[in-house]
C-alpha cells in the first residue's frame, strides 16, 4: 500500500505534455538545423560538399576553408568597417531614440502628435525609393565610401522605430515612482536617475539589438554608398565569396566559413546583452 502513495511534490505527466514536449523538440531541431548545416559544411571541402550524398558529420574535415578566408585580409578590413559602423549607429540610436521616447511620453508640447505621425510615416517609405537621394546626398557632402556617411544613413533609418519601441517602455513606468522620489528629497534627475532608468534597462538593450542588428546585416545602402573595395561591410564582404575569380564557380566551403566567421560577432553581442538584461531587470526591481 505504501508503494502506491505517490511522493509530495511529483506529478504525472499527461500524454499531451509528452506530445507537446515531442513537437517542440521537432521544432527546434528543424531550427537549429541550418546553423548545424552551416557549421558541418565550413570544414568540409568542396569536392565533397558537391557530391550527391550529403555528408552530415564533418569527418576528415579541416580549418582550410577558415585559413582561405582570412589569408587576403579583406575579412578584417571588413569586419573593422562594420563593428565601427554597427557601434556608431548602436550608440547614436540608443541616445537619439531614448531623447525621443523620453519627449513624447513624458511631455506634452506643440506638435507632439505630428511628431508621433511622422514616426509612423518614414517606417511606411521603401527602401529602395531613398536610394538614389541618399548616393546624391551623400556624394555632394563627400561621404562616399566613408564610416560616418553610412552611419548616417543607419541611424536615419533605425531611429524612428527605434523611439517607437522605447516609446512603450517609457510609458510602462509610472511616473509616479519618480514623483515618490521627489517627495523624498531627490531632484527630477536623481529620480530619474536613480529609478525610471535602471527600469528602462531591458527596453533599452532590446532597442540596441535591434539597431544592431539592422546596421550588422543591412546590405542594400552598403552596396550603394560603399563601392570602394577598402570600403566594404561585412555583408558586401561575404557577397565576393559567391563566385571565385578563377573557376567562376561558388567554392561552398569558404561561403559556409565566411558566413560562420560573421555569425561570431552576433552571438558574442548576444552573450553580452543577455547578461545585462537580466542585470537590469533585477537592478529595476531593488530600486523600484
Amino acid at each position: 500500500m505504501s508503494s502506491s502513495i505517490r511522493p509530495p511534490g511529483r506529478r504525472s505527466l499527461k500524454p499531451s505534455s509528452w506530445v507537446w514536449g515531442a513537437v517542440g523538440l521537432l521544432v527546434a531541431a528543424i531550427w537549429v538545423f541550418p546553423v548545424y548545416w552551416m557549421l558541418n559544411s565550413a570544414f568540409l571541402p568542396n569536392l565533397t560538399l558537391q557530391a550527391g550524398t550529403p555528408t552530415f558529420l564533418p569527418f576528415g574535415g579541416s580549418w582550410d576553408n577558415f585559413r582561405a578566408v582570412t589569408a587576403s585580409g579583406s575579412f578584417f578590413s571588413a569586419l573593422g568597417v562594420s563593428l565601427a559602423v554597427t557601434s556608431i549607429t548602436v550608440v547614436c540610436c540608443l541616445f537619439f531614440a531614448f531623447l525621443g521616447a523620453l519627449a513624447i511620453s513624458r511631455f506634452r508640447f506643440r506638435g507632439r502628435r505630428g511628431f508621433v505621425l511622422a514616426l509612423l510615416l518614414v517606417q511606411m517609405l521603401p527602401a529602395e525609393g531613398l536610394f538614389i537621394a541618399q548616393y546624391r546626398m551623400m556624394a555632394s557632402v563627400n561621404l562616399l565610401n566613408s564610416v560616418i556617411g553610412i552611419s548616417i544613413l543607419y541611424i536615419a533609418a533605425v531611429v524612428p522605430f527605434t523611439i517607437w519601441m522605447l516609446r512603450g517602455f517609457v510609458a510602462g513606468i509610472p511616473v509616479e515612482l519618480e514623483e515618490a522620489a521627489m517627495v523624498d528629497g531627490l531632484t527630477r534627475t536623481q529620480a530619474f536617475m536613480r529609478i525610471t532608468l535602471p527600469l528602462l534597462a531591458p527596453g533599452l538593450v532590446a532597442s540596441g539589438v535591434y539597431a544592431f542588428l539592422q546596421a550588422w546585416n543591412e546590405f542594400t545602402v552598403a552596396l550603394v554608398v560603399m563601392t570602394s573595395d577598402s570600403s566594404k561591410t561585412i555583408p558586401l564582404w561575404l557577397r565576393s565569396f559567391l563566385q571565385s575569380s578563377a573557376s567562376r564557380e561558388t567554392d561552398w566551403g569558404q561561403v559556409m566559413a565566411a558566413s560562420t566567421l560573421v555569425a561570431v560577432p552576433v552571438i558574442i553581442f548576444f552573450l553580452f546583452v543577455q547578461g545585462r538584461m537580466s542585470s537590469g531587470l533585477v537592478g529595476g526591481a531593488v530600486k523600484g
